[in-house]
């Protein structure tokens, strides 16, 4: 079992008046934040809050580029050429990158959003498009990828330094990919449950399905998503038990 992982959430999803998520008590629980970029969530004035409060609370920021569907919170399929995949995450993550010099600090990582997310997991050319735009824009930019999968197995081919990530608060498939939210039991809400499993994990190294399969993986960081009602308990009960069992909660890289 790891002596140490990275605890990282999704935020800075809010926009103009509209609040998703409590950001302010997540960051202090969290190590990596992975902030909107203004296509499934966020705005200029959300991203930089997010990011100022990450750098106050020394959590390592990271771009979460995601399809160009606010309604649709980014969950919605789109087929884009791979040209457009690119541009998609080289503007995102260039976004992210101007407002977070303009506050003095920096993007570490990129972690891709939703359905863009599970389309990189599907299918390969995806994610190469995107990764690709991205190394581009950063060459030493962190990738975060789904740990198991041929998105993770893509952005190690291209050279990239790659935090493997699992998730502590959804079920997987036998074949590392993330169960469908329309399934039952895809989400979990229980914080202890969730905990247990994540040090289940981490124990045996290796992610476990829905189905009872063992994925043998590496595993760098543990998200948590910040838009569910429970995220901070969730969070927080996650963090106690990681560091109760030995385990240090410090950001990758």
């Amino acid at each position: 079992m790891p002596m140490q992982v990275d605890l990282n959430s999704d935020m800075g999803e809010s926009f103009g008046p509209w609040t998703m998520g409590d950001d302010r008590a997540l960051l202090d629980v969290v190590t990596s934040a992975n902030i909107a970029c203004g296509f499934h969530a966020g705005d200029p004035d959300v991203m930089a809050r997010t990011m100022r409060q990450a750098a106050d609370k020394g959590v390592g920021i990271g771009a979460h580029p995601g399809f160009h569907d606010l309604q649709g919170f980014g969950r919605r399929r789109i087929n884009l050429s791979a040209e457009e995949l690119g541009n998609m995450v080289a503007y995102q993550l260039g976004a992210a990158q101007g407002i977070a010099r303009s506050l003095g600090t920096q993007v570490r990582h990129l972690k891709l959003h939703g359905a863009l997310s599970n389309m990189a997991t599907d299918d390969p050319a995806i994610a190469r498009a995107c990764y690709q735009a991205a190394l581009r824009v950063d060459p030493q930019i962190i990738i975060v990828a789904l740990a198991g999968t041929r998105m993770e197995a893509v952005a190690r081919e291209l050279g990239a330094t790659v935090a493997a990530e699992i998730f502590a608060d959804r079920a997987y498939e036998d074949d590392a990919s993330l169960v469908d939210r329309s399934k039952p039991g895809a989400v979990l809400h229980d914080p202890a449950q969730a905990a247990g499993r994540m040090i289940a994990m981490l124990r045996d190294g290796a992610i476990h399905t829905l189905g009872g399969k063992r994925i043998p993986c590496r595993i760098d960081t543990i998200c948590v998503h910040g838009d569910t009602a429970e995220a901070v308990a969730m969070a927080t009960a996650l963090r106690r038990d990681l560091e109760q069992g030995g385990i240090a909660v410090r950001r990758f890289g």
